[in-house]
């Protein structure tokens, strides 16, 4: 089977990336064999081939963003069928026996194992899964609009939750690309007002098209103080700036599994009972409410389609901001 591998890290622009013919491989106990439909292209994607993020060895196939259909079940597995269609995520297996995993926080999980980091991923062909670990999808969004869903959609949700986002308040989202447009359409679900912060002109007209109060830049003051915040661009100067538009009291989530230094901060920036807290991966639980949540919407994805010879490419287009929400490789 043909899969994109990186053997050397390095920038995008020198494409590190590269097409191998490797053997198909085969699922073991409690695994599943999958032929890949399609893989959404993520930042996180971009941080493995530049090295931002290290695998345990190399060669490694990133693509955590997986539409698949079943096509062998290893030993001991009976809640999938043959020709299911399913989505693999980021987080590919967890303990369940750890104190994480007992307190429903498996996205902690010290031993937890990632899709396209730990084990290869879906730019390829096929790829073998966590039988228990695979999502279902719904049948209402076809295979290009679903796997936007399955890493930005479902980090996102997470995001909006441990930025303790109400019904009706005033949310700042800082970068807008896959993740923060899909946050945007469920935070409009909730009633909220939604201020966008991006120095791309064509993702401030995309967030308003998609129902933003506001779009501008960083260092712009928003028409109010916002309640919560997200910050969605890999970059720690971002930190201060969002914290100084956050009234008393309100919360920050930094979404970002990769973040340059944050730089010192004045205490004021947090004085007032403002919350600063990281964003760590997701849960099964997690993807299961946004899928559900997504259709209830229902979330309309933007999505820019990549062949699968055009992988470099697509992150390379995702690196320099030159397109709107997600990048999807076509690959089966």
């Amino acid at each position: 089977m043909r899969a994109w591998q990186v053997t050397h890290a390095g920038p995008i622009e020198s494409h590190p990336l590269h097409l191998a013919d490797v053997p198909i491989p085969h699922p073991g106990p409690g695994q599943v064999l999958l032929r890949v439909r399609v893989c959404g292209v993520c930042h996180t994607d971009l941080h493995v081939a530049e090295g931002d993020l290290i695998p345990p060895s190399y060669p490694v196939t990133p693509g955590h963003q997986v539409v698949a259909e079943v096509a062998a079940l290893g030993e001991g597995v009976h809640n999938l069928q043959l020709g299911q269609r399913v989505g693999v995520p980021w987080l590919h297996w967890a303990c369940g026996e750890c104190e994480f995993c007992r307190r429903g926080e498996e996205n902690l999980c010290p031993s937890a194992r990632f899709t396209g980091l730990h084990v290869p991923g879906g730019f390829a062909e096929w790829l073998v899964a966590a039988a228990d670990f695979v999502l279902p999808l719904p049948t209402s969004l076809n295979d290009i609009e679903v796997a936007p869903l399955l890493c930005a959609g479902i980090i996102g949700y997470r995001s909006l939750r441990k930025a303790d986002v109400h019904p009706g308040e005033r949310l700042g989202l800082f970068g807008f690309g896959a993740s923060a447009h899909l946050v945007l359409q469920v935070a409009r679900f909730w009633g909220c007002d939604v201020y966008v912060f991006t120095r791309s002109e064509a993702h401030r007209q995309h967030a308003l098209a998609l129902g933003a109060t506001w779009a501008g830049r960083a260092e712009d003051t928003p028409p109010h103080p916002l309640d919560r915040a997200i910050t969605f661009a890999p970059v720690g100067d971002i930190i201060p700036v969002a914290l100084a538009k956050l009234r008393p009291g309100g919360t920050l989530a930094i979404n970002a599994v990769h973040l340059t230094p944050i730089p010192r901060l004045d205490y004021g920036l947090i004085y007032g009972e403002r919350t600063l807290r990281s964003v760590a991966n997701a849960t099964r639980q997690d993807g299961l409410e946004f899928l559900h949540l997504a259709t209830q919407i229902p979330i309309h994805p933007t999505v820019t389609i990549y062949p699968f010879e055009a992988l470099n490419q697509a992150l390379d287009d995702l690196k320099h901001s030159r397109l709107n929400g997600q990048a999807v490789l076509q690959v089966g």
